[in-house]
């Protein structure tokens, strides 16, 4: 279902049919929730003139896109997890953007090598171990989950679950898919139940004592510890930047892409360019305790005391071409079974 329309200077039944808008104005589609969205949009409104309008969707952005075709008002798509922003430019519906400033704030791993996709901030999928339970430099590399050691005490959320499969396709850039298989059947019998629940879930049940490690993203720990019932569960563990044995920390990203009929172009560039912007990225990542990409920037305090790690090297285009093998990887060793 489509969330509430926010609009400057539009009305939500202009963009819902795609009417004509007004020049100084931009429009956007996105995954992520408004709270996060706003302070950038204001900030964009009040350095540039320029009206942000934003559709905040739940799902089925690609099918509304294509329904729209070249009459979509859309300019812009704003999401996370690489998977999303390569479904849309597999889909044909987002145009190359060429930038030297895109080029100069945004690494290029982080970016797609063709410039349909740019990415804003990154978050690490890391190990949240037990402070009781797992000992420090117990477990240390994505390998390590494999080891029969673990047998019994790990929890994860459904191995078809977006972040999972990210995972598991770094496994098999590093790996290949004999090594990838291998480790997914190492996991598998390594888990203390069957896949369930989110990240946050995965903390509770480590608190409860039903396993010592799982897998989650950076900022649930942030999340966990502004929740007055989630507080314990995330004092209950540490958190660990495990590397693959031949390369770094896996990360996911935020991302934006320009779509193909982007009716505002250069309105929508100017929103690009100040999105990657060291200010803009940190208000990004101060909202959603993410890492922020451009050179010079830095995390939150909060995000910064966990510690620092080295990213994997990967471009995460390369990644997005190996999800569909990772699924099918996991649905053979029947992962949630």
């Amino acid at each position: 279902m489509t969330r509430p329309l926010t609009t400057a200077l539009l009305s939500a039944t202009a963009i819902s049919l795609g009417l004509p808008v007004l020049a100084e104005e931009v429009n956007v589609y996105s995954y992520r929730q408004p709270e996060l969205i706003k302070p950038l949009t204001d900030a964009f409104t009040a350095e540039t003139g320029i009206a942000v309008n934003v559709a905040y969707l739940d799902k089925g952005m690609v099918e509304r896109l294509t329904a729209e075709g070249d009459r979509s008002p859309a300019d812009l798509v704003l999401t996370v997890d690489i998977s999303r922003l390569a479904e849309v430019v597999e889909a044909g519906l987002t145009q190359p953007v060429e930038s030297d400033t895109l080029r100069a704030n945004v690494p290029s791993i982080y970016h797609d090598p063709e410039g349909h996709w740019w990415g804003l901030t990154t978050r690490a999928r890391i190990i949240y171990a037990s402070k009781e339970r797992v000992a420090e430099g117990e477990v240390t590399t994505y390998e390590d989950l494999a080891d029969p050691k673990w047998e019994g005490r790990i929890c994860t959320r459904s191995g078809t679950n977006s972040y999972s499969l990210g995972l598991t396709a770094a496994v098999i850039h590093h790996h290949g898919e004999d090594g990838a298989k291998t480790w997914l059947e190492g996991v598998k019998a390594n888990l203390a139940r069957k896949p369930e629940g989110n990240d946050r879930g995965q903390v509770r049940a480590i608190w409860a004592g039903e396993c010592d490690i799982s897998l989650g993203n950076t900022y649930y720990m942030a999340q966990m510890l502004k929740d007055p019932e989630q507080q314990a569960w995330a004092e209950s563990v540490n958190i660990v930047f495990p590397t693959f044995e031949d390369g770094g920390t896996h990360v996911n990203i935020s991302g934006v892409a320009m779509t193909k009929a982007a009716p505002n172009r250069d309105n929508a560039l100017k929103m690009m360019e100040f999105l990657t912007s060291p200010a803009a990225q940190q208000i990004y990542a101060e909202a959603n305790a993410e890492y922020p990409i451009a050179p010079g920037t830095e995390p939150d305090d909060l995000v910064k005391s966990w510690g620092e790690f080295t990213a994997d090297d990967v471009n995460l285009m390369e990644l997005a071409k190996l999800r569909g093998a990772a699924l099918r990887l996991t649905e053979t060793v029947d992962f949630d079974g």
